[in-house]
């Protein structure tokens, strides 16, 4: 299989290293395609390209884009995206406004709990595009000793029902695969497991992201095992979905999967390169 990696995450967004130490990453560990896909921001998308062309590596542009749905969170990828179709700036910016006052209510949570100056200890996590997100804050609970690493930190404190999650309402479904569409790219569901979607609720979303024009399912990714791997596989035979791989990288010894370590494919799957004549 071709090794292809389209989800990975560099400092623009909740990923440790920048934009060109993750192609260089990528290049060292035998990526030969790579998508930079940070969340709810494309500015790190020409310095990537510039070290993916000096490194020979064909470069993808991507987006993952945060989403509310029926009281949910869920993400969605944008593929081969253009950076500069209006709506979907605009449509991100607007996003990235609403981050700066989901990170007040997570950290005015966090006081209730007693757990002083957690804004500004994320921040000193946050790159310059002050692009702030859990993941800044889940390093600063680390690095304050209350949890021993990020998995830890978001299973305690920043997931719906403990102390440190505040909802917000992101972009609509709708919006998010018209951004994408629009602006000639791929929508692609990222990691449909971590959902936990029973089975007729994901029947739902799987029949409406299709209804609105998504075409992908994130099928490898370092959050899936394998037998979910094989799960949504079948959904993506069954509903003639297309298939993508991704490590979600954001750093060594955060991931999963590290960058060039992804399994093949499960047979029978159609991958959402399929007819890109930048990747045969």
């Amino acid at each position: 299989m071709l090794n292809i990696d389209l989800h990975c995450h560099s400092t623009i967004s909740d990923g440790l290293l920048t934009p060109t130490r993750l192609v260089d990453r990528a290049a060292k560990r035998g990526v030969k395609t790579l998508a930079l896909t940070d969340h709810d921001d494309v500015a790190g998308l020409d310095e990537a390209r510039l070290a993916a062309d000096a490194q020979n590596i064909t470069f993808i542009n991507g987006v993952e884009i945060s989403v509310s749905w029926r009281g949910r969170v869920l993400h969605i990828i944008g593929l081969d995206i253009d950076p500069e179709y209006t709506p979907l700036k605009e449509g991100l910016a607007a996003i990235r406004t609403g981050r700066s006052q989901r990170a007040e209510n997570i950290a005015s949570e966090l006081e209730k709990i007693g757990i002083m100056g957690s804004l500004e200890g994320a921040y000193t996590y946050v790159g310059e595009r002050r692009l702030i997100g859990r993941t800044h804050f889940a390093r600063f609970l680390v690095e304050q000793g209350h949890a021993k690493d990020l998995k830890t930190v978001f299973k305690k404190y920043l997931v719906k029902g403990k102390p440190g999650y505040a909802p917000h309402e992101w972009a609509a479904l709708s919006d998010a695969v018209s951004w994408i569409c629009g602006s000639g790219g791929r929508a692609v569901i990222a990691h449909p497991a971590r959902y936990k979607l029973g089975k007729n609720v994901l029947d739902d979303l799987l029949h409406e992201f299709r209804t609105l024009g998504g075409t992908g399912i994130e099928v490898i990714t370092g959050s899936h095992t394998a037998d979910q791997v094989q799960d949504f596989a079948q959904h993506a035979r069954d509903m003639n979905f297309l298939v993508s791989c991704g490590s979600d990288f954001h750093g060594p010894g955060e991931s999963f999967y590290d960058l060039g370590q992804l399994p093949d494919l499960p047979a029978g799957c159609i991958p959402v390169w399929h007819d890109w004549k930048i990747v045969a």
